[in-house]
């Protein structure tokens, strides 16, 4: 596995009033820098490679073979927020390494990588060290030439000054040592990086995120459900990295996304046309039920842990914990290991070729181009008489397994519901941000509901091994019995909780 980085930094050239380039001035009198220190000069040689068509910058992402340096090897750099890149390194070698071309694959599909800019850097290096010797951050004068090796010819040359906080740093430094900066006639730079400046200045025009076929007017229905569906597909392509790394929530992220994307396909079914939506709708719930694999054992984990705490110490009898670690290990290693195998595989990379495909070609019906207000409320509206549908009939069913399948139905009702008011804010406004959250409640009182369901389960079979074991299984029946009785809370709560949910002012809202 590659090493990981968090890279905080901000990149300046000379403003436009200095007549040519700017160095880096002496920092050392801008608090709550105490000293600088001078590290020399080292020459960088790096070669940046792409897909032919630039997908990897058109997303934001690096990646380079430098030598040079503390750091010579392979570098994968992923945008997490303006400034803050995630990277990740392999040591030198001839190819790009598996660890590094897996991370970018949700980008690159099957497109081979080929050397795309050549960047050659002279580095002046100064640390910056607080009153106590801690560093700081690093502050480098960057003399860069930058040569096209593929997809066009030229080279291009410029100077910019670097600051990159020392890892674990406080953010705000770079608020504080920026004046000092520019009253050396700095500014910030317009390139994210390096390789975006070389890019631009040798001629490249990177395509923009989903520049297929839109709807004209700025209003209509068409705009609204596509940018949302737009951010969906985006999330799924962006949170592919963290998900093969097992970064904490990503699996999460991804699953939602997948989700919220199939319930928008369902939901806005008189804007895009089903019959091409609904295939991939089946590809990303069975997406979903594989990322599920792993994030339910981590919710169950999790549920299991806390109701463990809650516990008297008397009442905790045998190695509870150490067993629960057992089965939760044993089921890591296999869900991580099958994850992988998903994410790797040709039925995930044809479902973002489709997906890729809808966006560049939208497949639009006549409703796409009517005004998106009532549109989508009317679609929102037509989720929640499902909802309301499956919660009459599931508080009509009698306690036992009908019930709780009538309860999970609702449950999945409630989060499309929730969903589609989500989408349908931009052109809603208030009243269906207020929707979503009353909406949400119900959705996370048949969650709980749920969640005890599968604790009990899987309580179950830990109280089996224990006792195969010749442990004791007293404390696992006694969380069994809890979980029984939060499952008849949630019940009763329900009522309540969906008559609140349920109130006409809520839709009336959303009707205007």
């Amino acid at each position: 596995m590659a090493d990981t980085v968090r890279e905080i930094e901000r990149k300046y050239e000379a403003g436009g009033d200095t007549g040519g380039a700017a160095g880096l001035p002496d920092l050392s009198g801008a608090p709550p820098v105490a000293r600088v220190a001078d590290r020399g000069t080292v020459e960088l040689d790096a070669v940046y490679y792409d897909t032919a068509d630039h997908r990897l910058a058109a997303a934001g992402i690096t990646l380079r073979r430098r030598t040079g340096g503390s750091d010579a090897g392979w570098h994968v750099k992923l945008p997490v927020a303006p400034g803050v890149r995630d990277e990740f390194r392999a040591p030198l070698s001839a190819g790009v390494p598996r660890s590094l071309a897996s991370l970018v694959r949700s980008r690159t599909r099957r497109a081979p990588l080929v050397p795309l800019i050549r960047l050659v850097s002279r580095r002046d290096v100064r640390h910056l060290f607080d009153e106590q010797g801690t560093l700081l951050a690093e502050a480098s004068t960057d003399e860069v030439t930058a040569t096209r090796l593929t997809g066009g010819e030229g080279s291009t040359a410029w100077t910019e000054v670097e600051v990159e906080l020392a890892q674990g740093g406080d953010p705000a430094l770079l608020d504080a040592l920026e004046p000092h900066l520019r009253a050396a006639g700095l500014r910030p730079s317009k390139a994210p990086s390096k390789l975006a400046r070389a890019l631009a200045e040798t001629g490249t025009h990177l395509p923009e995120p989903g520049s297929g076929r839109r709807p004209s007017s700025k209003d209509d229905a068409g705009r609204h459900v596509l940018a949302y569906v737009r951010d969906q597909v985006e999330a799924i392509a962006a949170l592919d990295p963290g998900a093969r790394r097992g970064t904490e929530d990503a699996v999460h992220q991804m699953r939602v996304a997948t989700r919220r994307l199939r319930s928008a396909f369902r939901t806005f079914g008189k804007v895009l046309d089903r019959r091409v939506t609904d295939p991939l709708g089946e590809e990303l719930k069975w997406l979903a039920g594989e990322l599920g694999v792993d994030r339910d054992r981590e919710v169950l984990v999790e549920r299991l842990r806390d109701r463990l705490d809650e516990l008297p110490r008397p009442l905790v009898r045998g190695p509870v914990r150490a067993r629960l670690r057992i089965w939760s290990g044993r089921r890591r290693i296999e869900t991580r290991r099958r994850l992988t195998a998903v994410l790797d595989g040709e039925r995930y990379l044809a479902l973002l070729d489709g997906l890729d495909a809808l966006l560049a070609d939208p497949p639009l019906r006549p409703a796409a181009a009517r005004p998106a207000a009532p549109v989508l409320a009317k679609a929102v509206l037509g989720d929640y008489a499902r909802l309301a549908a499956r919660v009459e009939h599931a508080l009509a069913t009698d306690p036992g397994t009908g019930r709780d399948t009538a309860l999970h139905d609702a449950r999945k009702a409630a989060k499309r519901v929730r969903y589609a008011a989500e989408a349908a804010v931009p052109a809603l406004g208030k009243p269906a941000k207020k929707f979503a959250r009353e909406m949400k409640a119900v959705q996370s009182l048949l969650g709980d509901h749920q969640d005890s369901i599968m604790a009990r389960t899987a309580l179950a079979a830990i109280a089996a091994q224990a006792a195969l074991a010749g442990e004791s299984a007293f404390t696992f029946g006694l969380l069994y019995g809890r979980e029984e009785r939060q499952a008849e809370r949630d019940e009763r709560e329900l009522p309540q909780v969906w008559e609140r949910a349920s109130q006409e002012r809520w839709r009336e809202g959303l009707s205007g």
